[in-house]
């Protein structure tokens, strides 16, 4: 009996060690393999031209998919802020001599739209070439490849343009026939994110704002676009008016929106001459990773940072849905600007907003927080696409506002949601209620019938009071009287353009701008910049990376804009009562 335990147990032993070896020879593969993708510097060489492959989605920050990149799938994700850092490595590098683009699949807002152009018309000072390539342009990649030297398509492509569109969908009906009214309360006749509930149309109020800011991003998309080709804004829009979508490729050439048709083989003779070289092979084609692990030189300063904290997603008291990693979760900002505020090497902050709104209560610990850091050291916002309703409300406590002119920002005011589904609950699944209560209001949100006059008040006072807070918070920022915020507020969307006129915006411009701004207000010249939250390795991504997690993001991969439609649906029991949000998601396909 001992010699056949000592064997069993000498066999389990090999098991485990067996399996331990195995493990070890796994995550050692790994590691290299993660380090051959990761950590491997790239060596520019001469005659190099860095492809802008414009083929995804753009969020704020890049987000690492570590199941993709085992899989060695195609990342459709980018960040914004490696996007600018790659186009700026490309401008100061001597041995790289001009940026191809590659125009495919694009979706992206226009404030971002905007930050992408800027920096391309910057790296067009340097005397080097932008040379822009595709079969089918969309209207976001023609706005970027409209600064193209040359813009090229091929002679069975096309060119999207069409003008630009806004819709919403309503759920009114869908609702009723499921047995669920949605009982709402707000102040602001613009207020219009409830009226997707409530309503089976736009109201007058809503079209009226929506189409101001609508046109309003169309004209400074013509305008850039006029600049770049030498067409007037005028035929542009002309041309948009015929749809020009299904044209023949030699129309494009004709309305001098395309220079000249070549197929993909004749582009590649077309960089061999423009670069002088016999052959192609001769030339250096970077990627969009490899300039990101182009080593830079460090900065070396005794004058301190300043850091970037970027907020961006809707805004939640609480923890963030577990398949989706984008969104502000307050209590995570507040803890993070708390250290930011006891930093001493941090001298300045750049609040980058880039958020529709979202629960009204987070949005004022937000806000408290930013005024507490505000004491300490300048604080600056740069807004994004999005800075609006709860966007607006941690940004209007900043020493200074910076937005790009499509930006789409105020919207102050708040709204609440009740949902009733005593009608689906009782009558729909013949599920009953009874019980008994102390005092007469003990059961207000009960599931087994409406919010009666008396509760609706409460709830609606809760409200008017929550938006005279809202309006307080802004006045002061801004330094405004409180007659002068109400008549701009009523929940109005506006562009960042129109918000600079009304003093909701000092000033236009990116997130450069921004950082530039904050060193002046801190008194430094030479500083280094520093990113915020610290994002999570390649290791700590893949172990948090879940199953739902994955199949979310090929999801929002497939359905693109529609993504956050039915998210909203799906998780609308999950919002806080209180909101401070809009709902529109604005891209220019």
């Amino acid at each position: 009996m001992k010699q056949f335990l000592k064997y069993t147990l000498a066999i389990i032993a090999g098991i485990f060690i067996a399996c331990g070896i195995m493990l070890f020879i796994g995550f050692s593969l790994l590691g290299g393999l993660t380090m051959s993708m990761v950590d491997r510097p790239t060596i520019v060489q001469e005659n190099s031209i860095f492809v802008l492959d414009l083929n995804g989605i753009i969020e704020e920050r890049h987000r690492q998919d570590p199941i993709n990149e085992l899989l060695g799938e195609e990342n459709s994700m980018y960040g914004l802020d490696e996007i600018l850092v790659a186009i700026e490595k490309a401008g100061t590098d001597a041995k790289i001599k001009g940026i191809y683009i590659k125009a495919g699949a694009f979706s992206c807002s226009s404030a971002t739209l905007q930050e992408i152009r800027r920096a391309l018309l910057k790296f067009k000072e340097t005397g080097k070439f932008i040379v822009s390539y595709g079969g089918t342009y969309t209207q976001s990649t023609y706005y970027l490849a409209s600064v193209a030297d040359e813009l090229i398509l091929n002679p069975q492509g096309n060119i999207l343009w069409h003008g630009m569109a806004a819709e919403i969908m309503f759920y009114k009906d869908l609702l009723k026939k499921i047995g669920v009214e949605m009982q709402v309360f707000r102040v602001g006749s613009y207020k219009s994110a409830i009226e997707p509930y409530t309503e089976t149309r736009m109201s007058e109020a809503s079209k009226e704002q929506t189409s101001e800011y609508v046109q309003s991003i169309w004209n400074q998309i013509l305008t850039d676009i006029s600049l770049s080709r030498g067409i007037s804004t005028a035929d542009l829009n002309a041309l948009a008016d015929k749809n020009l979508d299904f044209s023949e490729a030699e129309d494009y050439i004709r309305y001098e929106m395309a220079d000249t048709l070549m197929y993909r083989d004749q582009v590649a003779g077309y960089l061999k001459k423009l670069m002088g070289v016999t052959h192609f092979d001769d030339i250096n084609l970077l990627t969009y990773s490899d300039m990101l692990s182009i080593p830079t030189t460090p900065v070396v300063t005794d004058s301190g940072s300043i850091a970037i904290y970027y907020a961006y997603g809707e805004i939640y008291d609480g923890a963030l849905p577990s398949y989706d990693a984008v969104g502000i979760n307050a209590g995570k900002v507040i803890r993070d600007l708390e250290k930011l505020q006891k930093d001493d090497n941090i001298k300045a902050v750049v609040l980058r907003v880039n958020s529709p709104g979202g629960s009204a209560y987070a949005s004022e610990q937000i806000w408290h927080s930013v005024v507490q850091l505000r004491e300490k050291k300048p604080v600056v916002v740069s807004m994004g696409d999005y800075a609006a309703s709860g966007g607006y409300y941690i940004s209007c406590a900043a020493d200074y506002i910076i937005a790009e002119s499509t930006t789409l920002t105020g919207s102050i005011g708040i709204f609440g949601i009740v949902p009733d589904a005593s009608e689906l609950i009782i009558d729909k699944l013949g599920v009953h209620f009874d019980g008994v209560k102390t005092n007469r209001l003990a059961d207000m949100g009960t599931l087994a019938r409406p919010l009666n006059t008396e509760e609706r008040a409460l709830f609606q006072n809760m409200i008017n009071n929550g938006y005279n807070l809202f309006i307080k918070r802004c006045a002061d920022g801004r330094k405004m009287d409180i007659e002068e915020m109400q008549k701009i507020a009523e929940g109005r969307v506006w562009t960042g353009k129109n918000a600079k006129t009304l003093g909701l915006v000092d000033e236009l411009g990116g997130i450069n701008t921004a950082i530039e701004t904050a060193a002046k207000l801190a008194d430094i010249q030479d500083y280094i910049v520093e990113k915020y939250p610290e994002q999570e390795d390649f290791w700590a991504t893949l172990l948090s990376t879940t199953s739902n997690r994955y199949f979310h993001s090929h999801i929002h991969n497939f359905l693109g804009e529609y993504y956050n439609i039915i998210l909203t649906l799906k998780n609308i029991d999950q919002k806080a009562r209180i909101q401070a949000r809009i709902p529109y998601e604005i891209s220019i396909r």
